[in-house]
């Protein structure tokens, strides 16, 4: 089936944005000595232009941005970022999109929580309050470029995007030809005004992104946990033993360590680790960021 001019016109304008973002998470890597991996770059590490991680249930998730420590052309390091691009035009596929982005992102952010990494999305386009506000309450920062000021930066260009369900695809067509044969000096304007349009917005993005990559440890709490196991088949049962149990009664059989770390930027990570030697590795993995 051919492509939509819709569609191809939405894929123009999402790379645009991806080529917005890159060269912001590239001068912050190079700074902080850090490895960007993104579509469509060649890396001896991975295969193809994809950049595909696999979380804790064997499902593997493409993205565009993923920060990484230790990280090389040749080797995979330790994911600190997982950051994704998108542009919807209307507020009808903006739910589903950050459906869409918590359900690649997540299941990740949860197999590498003892990474605590930095959750991002850059947007763009037309999203709904309540989607942003969805995906803020789920831990990620986001960064907005509403549909209007994409607008406005290409009219300053003389390039007319405005669009909507009623515009025909021969004007869909053509706009994205245009898109496609523009300049690099054209391209490179609309992007810079964008940025300078959005400079507090993009310096807010990039100040958490900071803030939680070179964040410190502020507190740390090991609590061993020891006891016996008390198993009930049935409510009453357990309500009854918690009325007579005395919470002194005794140490019993060790079963895990409790680790709480808390971070100067208000960040907290909890785990459970079972020895002493992963709970050492796990503190080291600190001391070598």
């Amino acid at each position: 089936m051919a492509e939509s001019p819709a569609h191809r016109f939405g894929q123009i304008i999402g790379g645009l944005l991806e080529d917005i973002v890159r060269p912001q998470l590239e001068k912050f890597c190079r700074k902080n000595g850090l490895y960007l991996d993104c579509q469509n770059k060649k890396r001896t590490a991975r295969k193809g232009k994809k950049v595909a991680w696999r979380d804790q249930y064997g499902n593997t998730h493409d993205l565009d941005f993923v920060i990484e420590f230790n990280g090389s052309e040749t080797v995979i390091g330790q994911p600190l970022a997982f950051i994704e691009a998108a542009w919807r035009r209307y507020t009808k596929h903006s739910k589903n999109k950050a459906q869409e982005i918590q359900g690649a992102i997540l299941p990740l952010a949860e197999t590498f929580r003892l990474n605590a990494p930095f959750l991002g999305v850059v947007l763009a386009g037309v999203f709904t309050e309540a989607s942003l506000d969805q995906l803020r309450s789920l831990g990620f920062r986001v960064l907005y470029f509403p549909y209007d000021s994409l607008v406005r930066c290409f009219e300053k260009e003389g390039i007319d995007i405005r669009f909507d369900e009623t515009t025909p695809d021969e004007l869909f067509r053509v706009t994205a030809t245009r898109l496609e044969k523009m300049p690099c000096a054209t391209r490179n304007k609309i992007i810079a005004h964008l940025l300078a349009l959005h400079r507090q917005d993009v310096n807010a993005f990039l100040s958490d992104l900071e803030q939680t990559l070179s964040r410190f440890i502020t507190r740390i709490a090991i609590i061993p946990l020891y006891g016996v196991v008390n198993e009930f088949y049935s409510i009453a049962s357990a309500l009854e033993f918690l009325e007579e149990h005395r919470v002194y009664e005794g140490a019993g059989e060790f079963r895990t360590y409790e680790i709480q770390i808390e971070f100067s930027n208000g960040d907290r990570l909890q785990a459970s680790l079972e020895t002493k030697q992963r709970v050492r590795e796990f503190l080291e993995f600190f001391t070598r960021r």
